[in-house]
């Protein structure tokens, strides 16, 4: 789930607001068959810990699926989303993690606060050249030397949805060339650590994404700049 600037907003939010029950019914156990996508999020989550730990926000959480494996996998994990249904079903559901109502493009979030990022998936409706927000706005909330996880669709074109979890919807959905992903990040001022693409399985239309990304200590960004 994601929010962007755009006039679709309303739409997205009143989409994953009518599919919410059961986008987290059919999702609950999704990752379990899927082995490269867990190594990711343990990846991310050894990174995190790695680096002293701290908050991870789960950008575009929807019903908490991933929030709470990241909970999991040792991190002090909280979720954001911008459908109000979507965060009351997660509030239901992990009642012991905390969820907000909230958006991409303004994070309300102290700069420099966040050990990690994820936008599993979140970013998916939002058309490239937008994205350039949302990588700024997750390099602003995350402290020197946190870590981004972004799971993407790989393409290079838009979709329409109109019928999705059972219901009528109202969405696009945006595919992504995972070295135009890793040029956006880098001019967001994140630095690449690791990139997965992995085939389709068989619910899925075309191949999937991860790129693990990190925001540079402050000491290595003057050093950068100092250099001749």
């Amino acid at each position: 789930m994601t929010s962007h600037p755009t006039s679709d907003l309303h739409a997205i939010r009143a989409s994953y607001n009518t599919v919410a029950v059961d986008y987290a019914e059919l999702l609950k156990d999704e990752l379990e068959n899927k082995p490269f996508d867990r190594a990711m999020l343990a990846a991310f989550a050894e990174k995190v810990r790695a680096g002293g730990g701290g908050q991870v926000a789960d950008l575009g959480c929807g019903p908490g699926r991933v929030t709470v494996q990241l909970e999991g996998l040792g991190l002090d994990a909280y979720g954001i989303d911008l459908s109000p249904e979507m965060v009351a079903v997660a509030r239901h559901t992990h009642a012991h993690l905390r969820f907000e109502v909230g958006s991409m493009t303004g994070l309300d979030i102290k700069d420099d606060a966040l050990a990690g990022a994820l936008a599993w998936y979140s970013t998916v409706h939002t058309p490239l050249n937008e994205l350039p927000l949302f990588f700024r706005e997750f390099n602003r909330v995350l402290a020197p030397g946190g870590h981004l996880l972004i799971a993407f669709k790989v393409g290079d074109e838009r979709v329409r949805l109109e019928h999705a979890y059972g219901h009528d919807v109202d969405l696009h959905v945006y595919r992504f060339p995972p070295e135009r992903i890793a040029e956006l990040l880098r001019a967001a001022g994140l630095v690449e650590v690791a990139r997965l693409v992995r085939e389709a399985d068989a619910r899925e239309n075309t191949p999937q994404a991860f790129i693990l990304a990190r925001k540079p200590e402050a000491d290595a960004e003057a050093e950068a700049e100092a250099a001749p």
